[in-house]
């Protein structure tokens, strides 16, 4: 099953065999058929798609890009139903049974496009181990912890059922346990990243398609079996909601990965409760969550990467983000838009962050710029990094692995070496202004 979904033979093969089914639906038949018939349904199915890819992405709030080959397909689709429909006296058997099977194959290439566009799952095994729930590689229960001997030189994937508050129930949650944390004569208080994911995904997707438990053990591999906790946390409690991580009429996302998440995994897993030894790691919207969790919540996370994130929260337009994420709350739009926040904040201490985008994000790396060039002049240290790469899971992947040895760094992460801070800002006077998160100790 470890076939590949985003490149090969596997997806062209599905193609071809899909565009043949539907021309065979079609057919040549009778002169009628020919000349009006068949072309007027490619016509309406061509319309019908038209219609269907605007109201689509209006409806669903849609923000990134849309790959075309999507609607191609989702087209083709239409024209097999369209010809079943309108072909269907007069036609064979074996045409009849044809153009389900086109609509069934073309379907599925639509539903590929967008795979291949964002990397959600790069083999067939990825893609059914998600869609059954199946258990991922090295993933125990907490009743199995005592199980795992200190000698392991592989973390664990732990599953969790974190509570959440009176506005969110989030889906099952995974902890990542570096081969350090089993150690249990000698366990130290490790540092905490918290990964976010994109729109419309599942708390695995850092897992299979981020590969994000692999970089960590190789990492772990180096360092004597240390690495940062990893948090997979859930920003949305449904496939389809979007939260951005703020509290809204989708739910109380803020208050779950600020509050809910800190005070479970401190209490469970011995982890940090130093506010320097936590961080936020966020791929596409996920970014995004980790600049605005990080310059409103400076007292629960220190670090961030912000991996082809945005400006700030959006469902669209300013306008479609207040009433749609704030339930028409201006003052809330505001108060969770990094570029404001930070105009009025105090000066930060010892918050840094890490900007990267591909190089075919045009957008989003001048979207970096700025928030770095507004996070420096706020004490905050940060750096833009561009690498080769589009808007998708793969790059994200690759960013995090680039960026693991500095956030481990900068966590204060046992064994990590001492690499240069990304800026270095003049010091600056203490500041009395705190964020608004759960208070957090030493």
């Amino acid at each position: 099953m470890n076939v590949s979904l985003l490149d090969g033979w596997f997806p062209w093969t599905v193609q071809i065999v899909a565009a043949l089914a539907c021309l065979a639906a079609i057919g040549w038949r009778d002169r009628n058929w020919r000349l009006r018939r068949a072309p007027l349904a490619v016509v309406a199915s061509a319309a019908v798609t038209a219609v269907l890819a605007v109201v689509v992405v209006r409806a669903a709030g849609i923000t990134d890009p849309v790959p075309f080959t999507l609607w191609i397909w989702a087209g083709v689709a239409i024209t097999a139903l369209v010809v079943l429909v309108v072909g269907w006296r007069g036609a064979r058997w074996w045409r009849r049974l044809l153009a389900p099977v086109a609509m069934l194959l073309a379907v599925f290439c639509a539903a590929n496009a967008v795979n291949q566009s964002l990397g959600y799952y790069p083999t067939v095994d990825d893609a059914i181990g998600e869609l059954t729930d199946s258990p991922l590689p090295q993933q125990i229960t907490l009743s199995q912890l005592g199980t795992v001997t200190g000698k392991t030189k592989t973390g664990r994937i732990v599953s969790v059922d974190i509570p959440g508050n009176a506005g969110f129930h989030p889906r099952q949650e995974l902890v990542y346990l570096p081969p350090a944390w089993f150690r249990s004569k000698t366990r130290p208080k490790l540092p905490v990243l918290e990964m976010i994911g994109g729109e419309f995904s599942e708390p695995d997707n850092w897992v299979r398609a981020g590969g994000a438990v692999a970089t960590a053990d190789a990492y772990a591999e180096k360092h004597h079996g240390f690495a940062p906790v990893l948090v997979f946390a859930d920003p949305a409690g449904g496939f389809k909601v979007d939260t951005e991580c703020v509290n809204g009429p989708r739910g109380m996302a803020e208050d779950h990965l600020v509050q809910d998440v800190p005070r479970y995994i401190e209490k469970t897993f011995g982890t940090s409760t130093n506010a320097r030894k936590w961080g936020v790691v966020g791929w596409s919207m996920g970014g995004t969550c980790a600049v605005d969790m990080t310059v409103e919540h400076p007292n629960v996370f220190t670090h961030f990467e912000d991996i082809s994130g945005d400006i700030g929260p959006n469902t669209g337009t300013k306008q479609q983000t207040i009433s749609k994420l704030y339930g028409g709350d201006a003052a809330a739009w505001s108060a969770h838009d990094p570029l404001t926040v930070l105009a009025h904040h105090g000066r930060y201490q010892h918050v840094t962050g890490w900007f990267e985008s591909g190089d075919h994000e045009g957008k989003h790396i001048a979207q970096a710029h700025k928030l770095c060039a507004a996070a420096t002049k706020d004490g905050i240290s940060c750096k833009v990094n561009v690498a080769p790469g589009f808007h998708d899971w793969q790059f994200g992947s690759r960013a995090f692995a680039q960026a693991l040895p500095w956030l481990a760094q900068q966590l204060g992460t046992p064994g990590a070496k001492q690499l240069p801070k990304p800026h270095h800002p003049k010091p600056l006077a203490a500041s009395d202004r705190r964020g608004t998160g759960a208070p957090r100790t030493a």
